[in-house]
Formats: structure tokens, C-alpha cells, sequence
């Protein structure tokens, strides 16, 4: 599943823990009518406006103040899942793992089958050592959350063959990504499997970057406490967690019937009621500075940083405007060499191929090239590396940049047995410019 590592796709559960409150049920089974029927009252417009500062202080990092702005939230509208999710996300954010645990634990019982709120719930588990809990939590969803999470997460929580597993069917699919890949490295490299946590490390990466991938994991496998690998994902500090206050529990907050003494009959349901908190203000402190920590990019094939182009400072003229030749410059011709620009990892040459077209249209300058490829193995399976090149080292980093400021995803490496793509056969193409 978030110390920074080259720019691709490796644990995403972060991306789908911050990804928002929980979607789809912000007042969905909670027992509060919906606002399009009945006037809103004065007790739903604060919690509101408490939930959206306690979101907006996440985004700026003041987790201690998204907490005690989700606090008072829940307290004003109990049976509002989002509000339950968005407390949630605040004790993960804020490093209370435990508070966390019961916030998502209440948010299943308002929303069940919410796959978010069960991956949360299953990574608060395991950050509090509650690997069975964790487990049972992830088989109980396993239909709702995705298997590139579930896998991973499944590793984590002490069962990296079972997660393994999960992952390598996942890798099967058509829809699976780098992010499933390195997911799967990283479940091998739980499970004590290097050989094949290297050999898909260099599925997406770069040999060096590979390598330096596959020591990142061999530190995270081997945590001092069950809070380390979450809280490593998170990017936050492990803190001593006093706990969720009991007032703001699920159970505290149930309606109770009231009967009356004559005549001898239950009256209509009355809601507990629960004091509204002063108002929380929030400040402008910055937050802890988080511990190192992996961070893994979003969903993509392949991408390595590249070093920024040094800026081009034009030189002062000061000869006599008469004397400046009004001829341009010539074009400056690339030299060949063995650097290619790995454009991305697929299933077969023919999605491969796909992803060239793709490549041509977003970048003009790969026009008149000649796609190059090779075919490797890892795990059991074939990828198909798809590349152009035969450049000299400083020409294939700038046709990189050039691809990457369009919104392309590359990095530059040396050849590894590039031959010219299966489709581009026979074709007269220019491959170096």
C-alpha cells in the first residue's frame, strides 16, 4: 500500500484512503431525512459547515484541527456515515490508529459494503496489531475491494502468500497496471521472496532504480512496531491515542422510548440528546513534521525522475545590428548511442502498439521514430517494454522531458536487447534524427 522512491506506482492505498469521504451515503441510512423534504434545521448547517473546515484543514495538514472539527460533526448529526468516514480519516491522518479503528468500525455498521471504509477499517486494524481482525475484515469485503489493494493489504496484515496470490491473478487481468505490479513485488518481498520482488521490480523500473526499489522494501519489511508499515504509508507519526470519545459512539447515540405514566403507553421514539461543543476554531499551526516515509505515485505504466534541463541563458548581443546574420541556426542533428526512453510495460506487442499511437498523438516529436521493444519475464509472466531509442545519453533525457512536459510517462535506460517493434518491421523509419 504511502524516504521518496522514483515516480511510479507502487502502494495506492493512500491514494484511496485521502481520496475523499467516504462517496454515496452522506445521508444514506442514518435516520435524517433528506434535505430536499423538509427544512434543514439549524443543527445539520453546523455540522455541515464544521465538516466541510475539518476537510479543508486536512488538505493544509492540520490534522489535530480536522479532528476536533470532525468531532463535533458527528456529535451534531450521529447517524451521518460521511461524517463517520471524514472522523476517520482525521484519526489516520493524525495518527490514531485506534480512535481510527472504532470511527470506521461505526461507519460500516451506518454504510455496510462500503469498499473504502473496509480497506480503512482493515489498514486501522492492522496498525493496532489486530492482524486477525484485519483479516477477517478483508475476506468479509473481499467482493467490494479492489484486489491490487486487497492484496497487498492482506500481506500486511501477516498473510503475504494468500495477498501473493490475490495480486498474481490481478496481473492477469487487462486492467492491471504498474501499480499492480509493484503491489506484487512488494507482497513477495513480505513474504521473504526477492527473487521474484526483483524480478518484478524491473518489470516498470529501471535496473538501478529496481534495485534501489527492492532495499526500500527490505527496510519496510522488517518494522519495529505493528503501527510502523501503515504509518509509513500514511506519512504521519504514531501518537498515544486516548481514544474515541465515548459520547461520540454508535451506541450512545440510539433513539430511546420514553413511556408515560398514564395512560399506560410508550410514547414515539425521543433522540438522546447530546450537547453541541463549542465552537472549534481553528489554527494556523503547522502540523509535525511527518516521519520518512514511502511514497508511491499514482496509477501509471512507467515513470523515473528525470533531472531538470539546465536553463538556456541566450547571450547578450552587443555586435552592430547591421552585422548580425539574419540566417537561423542550424538544426542541431542527435547522436546515436545505446540510451533508449522506456514509454511503458505491457501485456502483448499489440497493446503495445496501441500505447505507440497513443504516444504519437500526445508527443509530435516521436513522428518519424521507430518504436523499439523487447520482451522480458517476471513472476511467470511476459511483458512487452516498448521504447525508442539508439540515442546518445543526453538526447534520450531530453526526448523524455519533451515527452513528459506533454503528459507523457518515461525514463531513460541503457539497452537491454531493443530490437524494432514486431509491428514497425519493414517499414522505412528514421529511428535517430
Amino acid at each position: 500500500m504511502v524516504l521518496r522512491v522514483p515516480a511510479i506506482a507502487g502502494l495506492g492505498l493512500s491514494a484511496l484512503i485521502f481520496g475523499g469521504t467516504l462517496v454515496g451515503c452522506a445521508h444514506d441510512g442514518g435516520g435524517v431525512a433528506s434535505a430536499s423534504s423538509r427544512a434543514v434545521t439549524r443543527g445539520e448547517e453546523r455540522a455541515a459547515a464544521n465538516a466541510a473546515k475539518a476537510r479543508e484543514a486536512l488538505e493544509k495538514g492540520r490534522a489535530a484541527d480536522a479532528v476536533s472539527l470532525a468531532e463535533a460533526a458527528v456529535a451534531m448529526q450521529p447517524h451521518d456515515a460521511s461524517y463517520r468516514a471524514l472522523l476517520g480519516q482525521s484519526y489516520l491522518k493524525a495518527g490514531r490508529f485506534s480512535s481510527a479503528e472504532a470511527a470506521y468500525g461505526d461507519t460500516l455498521k451506518l454504510a455496510p459494503g462500503n469498499a473504502r471504509a473496509a480497506l480503512n477499517l482493515a489498514l486501522a486494524q492492522i496498525a493496532g496489531g489486530h492482524f486477525d481482525a484485519a483479516q477477517q475484515t478483508l475476506e468479509a469485503n473481499h467482493a467490494l475491494i479492489d484486489p491490487t489493494d486487497r492484496g497487498l493489504a492482506l500481506a500486511l496484515a501477516g498473510d503475504p502468500e494468500t495477498g501473493v496470490q490475490v495480486l498474481l491473478a490481478a496481473t492477469r487481468s487487462p486492467d492491471a497496471t504498474a501499480k499492480t505490479r509493484q503491489n506484487l513485488g512488494l507482497a513477495f518481498a513480505l513474504a521473504g521472496h526477492w527473487i521474484e520482488a526483483r524480478s518484478m521490480a524491473g518489470v516498470d523500473l529501471s535496473p538501478a532504480d529496481a534495485d534501489q526499489r527492492v532495499m526500500q522494501w527490505a527496510t519496510f519489511a522488517k518494522p519495529d512496531h505493528a503501527s510502523d508499515q501503515v504509518a509509513t504509508l500514511l506519512g504521519v507519526t504514531p501518537v498515544k491515542d486516548p481514544g474515541q470519545p465515548v459520547a461520540l459512539a454508535l451506541n450512545a447515540s440510539v433513539p430511546v422510548a420514553v413511556a408515560k405514566v398514564e395512560p399506560v403507553q410508550v410514547s414515539q421514539p425521543v433522540p438522546t440528546a447530546v450537547p453541541a461543543p463549542a465552537p472549534v476554531v481553528a489554527t494556523s499551526a503547522p502540523a509535525a513534521a511527518p516521519s520518512p516515509k514511502i511514497i508511491f505515485a499514482p496509477r501509471v505504466e512507467v515513470v523515473q525522475a528525470v533531472p531538470p534541463a539546465i536553463p538556456y541563458k541566450r547571450p547578450v548581443v552587443t555586435a552592430r545590428a547591421e552585422t548580425v546574420s539574419r540566417h537561423p541556426a542550424p538544426v542541431r542533428v542527435a547522436q546515436k548511442g545505446d540510451w533508449f526512453v522506456q514509454i511503458g510495460a505491457y501485456d502483448t506487442a499489440a497493446v503495445a502498439k496501441d500505447a505507440w499511437s497513443r504516444a504519437q498523438q500526445r508527443y509530435a516529436g516521436f513522428a518519424g521514430k521507430a518504436p523499439t521493444g523487447v520482451t522480458v519475464k517476471a513472476a511467470g509472466r511476459e511483458f512487452y517494454r516498448l521504447s525508442v531509442g539508439g540515442f546518445a545519453r543526453t538526447d534520450a533525457e531530453a526526448t523524455c522531458r519533451a515527452y513528459r512536459a506533454k503528459g507523457g510517462t518515461c525514463f531513460v535506460r541503457a539497452g537491454a536487447g531493443d530490437q524494432t517493434a514486431q509491428w514497425n518491421k519493414g517499414k522505412v523509419q528514421v529511428a535517430v534524427r
